[in-house]
């Protein structure tokens, strides 16, 4: 943490340690938000400080720019206040943040468990650079618990990956169970974390190292591309850190200072988002043109149980699966006529989406016919009342 920031107590609630983590106190003289510090290169004293300095980057002690500087560090501190980490490395994107832990750990020979609903990008890491480097992946079905997961241990899996719910699925893992049998096979536990944000602490569940997109809800205005990595131990730090250094992945402060800024109205966003998200995601399921929908929060979610024991809340984004007498046309035709739900990939900003995920689904381990064709839902910060106006109008447009 810069010298200059405040820490903020731990029994202060998130939402106040959102407003007040990462920069300077109240009583300091000077602008609310920190600066943005840009640079490449970094001026030293001495040789004899700089051969010191160099011994110690990973400690934020300043070498160069891509070893980062206060902006960075400030939001790091931001990043572990909500996942209740000790360490974080900040990447470009959210992609980067899934592939420099798998770098990380893996190496050729080794063999690492994946889940089969995993983010499609992660998916093709293990099928693109992780086979090309000789590391074998093993797609396992995410609704198995301990014994299952011992059952595929080997004695190269190295690591086990994580990603609960499920991308367009949503299915929920049991990530404790999970974390007992890859602890005792003597692999890492890594897990994307994004949807869960804060509402599930990984940490606590027997995670090793988590991913979070911050493209998402930490930055909230679909104008920042961002990756974490956080962890609760210096040696797991360590380890991600040293290889995303060497493989030369570097955040821009500026997108970590518009990160900072969205990071403190997160809170109010995310418990907002989370209403609004539920409140559609029942008027869905009360709708005759709709089979089932993919939201871990609703009681009628296969793994509610699991959903309720280790998530303090959800958010936005859920899936909804239609009768199986509408085409692929129907789908389409029932998106495109909405007005108030753009059409776009990623999730987590201030406006509504609508994504036709059938057909974008690869599936190996499970199947991937969820008996319909599902649309993705991200909710904005519109009114409730207008997004499911529009949504009946959409669903309007389907045959009866």
């Amino acid at each position: 943490m810069p010298d200059d920031a405040q820490t903020p107590h731990a029994e202060h609630r998130f939402a106040t340690r959102m407003s007040h983590a990462g920069r300077a106190g109240t009583r300091a003289h000077g602008f609310v938000n920190p600066p943005v510090h840009r640079g490449s290169t970094v001026l030293h004293p001495d040789c004899e400080s700089r051969r010191t300095s160099a011994k110690d980057r990973f400690n934020r002690v300043m070498t160069y720019g891509t070893a980062g500087g206060p902006t960075h560090y400030a939001l790091e501190d931001v990043i572990c206040e909500i996942e209740g980490a000790t360490r974080c490395v900040l990447v470009g994107t959210g992609l980067a943040a899934v592939t420099v832990p798998l770098m990380a750990y893996l190496k050729a020979g080794d063999h690492c468990l994946m889940p089969d609903s995993v983010y499609g990008p992660a998916r093709n890491i293990a099928g693109g650079l992780l086979a090309g480097y000789g590391i074998e992946t093993t797609f396992y079905d995410p609704t198995i618990g301990e014994a299952e997961v011992a059952a595929l241990m080997r004695p190269n899996t190295k690591v086990v990956y994580t990603e609960s719910p499920g991308s367009h699925t949503f299915e929920i893992q049991d990530i404790p169970a999970i974390a007992r049998a890859a602890h005792a096979g003597g692999a890492k536990v890594l897990m994307d974390n994004t949807w869960g944000i804060h509402n599930f602490m990984p940490f606590e569940k027997g995670v090793d190292v988590s991913i979070q997109a911050l493209t998402k809800y930490v930055g909230g205005h679909s104008d920042v591309l961002l990756g974490s990595i956080t962890t609760v131990t210096e040696e797991d730090y360590l380890t991600v850190r040293t290889a995303a250094s060497q493989m030369g992945h570097f955040a821009a402060p500026d997108d970590c200072w518009l990160a900072l800024r969205g990071a403190r109205t997160m809170p109010v966003r995310l418990k907002h988002q989370e209403k609004s998200g539920l409140a559609v995601a029942r008027w869905f399921e009360s709708r005759p043109e709709v089979q089932r929908v993919l939201h871990p929060g609703l009681p009628s979610h296969p793994q509610h149980a699991l959903f309720a024991r280790d998530f303090a809340g959800s958010c936005s984004l859920f899936g909804v699966v239609l009768q199986p007498r509408y085409m692929e046309a129907d789908i389409f035709r029932f998106i495109d006529s909405l007005e108030l739900f753009g059409i776009g990939a990623s999730w987590g900003g201030f406006e509504s989406l609508a994504l036709p995920t059938t057909g974008f689904i690869t599936r190996t381990a499970t199947s991937p016919d969820l008996g319909g064709y599902a649309v993705r839902i991200h909710i904005g910060l519109e009114d409730v009342a207008d997004l499911t106006a529009d949504l009946e109008r959409g669903l309007a447009t389907l045959p009866r």
